[in-house]
């Protein structure tokens, strides 16, 4: 009889191991679509290294990466913003406890179609043009056209940066063009001559104009010393110290030789630029 209770409790503990270990196999990843470039790299080298585990990864912005943390939907969350007050207080009350990790820098940058003979603009300019008190470009020196305001919605970290880099409590004109993503918004700037967006420095391409801001362009050594005016950290979130595989994926996209070498890959700064 003893053997025999033995023989079940052991059975029961291999039952009860089995959904533990595939959960901590199974990585759930959202949020920040600023982040989500690093992420999809970072993801396709841990997996490799790592046979058996599988990291689901999406996108949406950081106010529903954050969101889907606090409602225990995902295993991190990716954002390019601080979490806000009540934001934790949400959490909390769920038990939830972030714990925060800067994985990289950015720089958000103004940009244009290439054919915008505008090449500069100072903090004050973009306010106005975003606020609609400036709708012509000839008012900043360009052509006689009107200017197409595309901006992010209000769940991305970008937009909520942009708003307080730029913005200064100013809202964003009810005319502008919201996109959900920064791949949105490349798309739509990229398509049209007389349209004005911003962008995380990993978006920047051959098909837009990256403006200058106050006469200074964005750089990776701008961005990191602070010279350029409109910076900021990328962040994921876990629910308290991560464990397990969990903490190995974060250890791994910290590394220098490893994680980090993907944030420079896709344009970003690296923490140790």
């Amino acid at each position: 009889m003893n053997a025999f209770r033995l023989l079940l409790a052991g059975a029961l503990a291999i039952t009860l191991a089995a959904p533990v270990a595939a959960a901590e196999k199974d990585i759930i990843v959202n949020g920040s679509t600023t982040v989500l470039p690093v992420m999809q790299k970072v993801s396709e080298a841990f997996m490799a290294a790592n046979p058996g585990v599988h990291i689901s990864l999406s996108g949406g912005g950081s106010g529903n990466g954050i969101k889907a943390l606090n409602d225990g939907l995902c295993t991190i969350a990716m954002s390019s913003r601080e979490m806000k007050a009540k934001e934790k207080e949400q959490g909390k009350a769920k038990g939830i406890v972030p714990v925060r990790f800067t994985i990289a820098k950015d720089a958000l940058v103004p940009v244009v179609h290439p054919s915008n003979t505008v090449k500069d603009l100072s903090v004050q300019q973009l306010r106005d043009i975003f606020t609609g008190k400036i709708t012509n470009w000839k008012e900043v020196g360009g052509k006689d056209e009107a200017i197409v305001v595309i901006s992010r919605d209000s769940s991305s970290g970008t937009f909520e940066t942009w708003a307080e880099l730029i913005m200064n409590k100013e809202k964003v004109m009810p005319a502008a063009l919201l996109q959900a993503s920064n791949g949105a918004v490349t798309q739509a700037v990229g398509k049209n001559k007389k349209a004005i967006g911003y962008i995380g420095f990993g978006y920047l391409n051959d098909a837009l104009k990256p403006l200058t801001v106050e006469g200074k362009a964005a750089t990776a050594a701008a961005a990191k010393d602070g010279t350029w005016p409109i910076a900021r950290d990328l962040y994921l979130f876990t629910n308290g110290q991560p464990t397990g595989m969990v903490k190995t994926l974060i250890d791994f996209t910290l590394d220098q030789q490893k994680g980090q070498k993907f944030v420079e890959q896709v344009g970003y700064i690296p923490l140790s630029k």
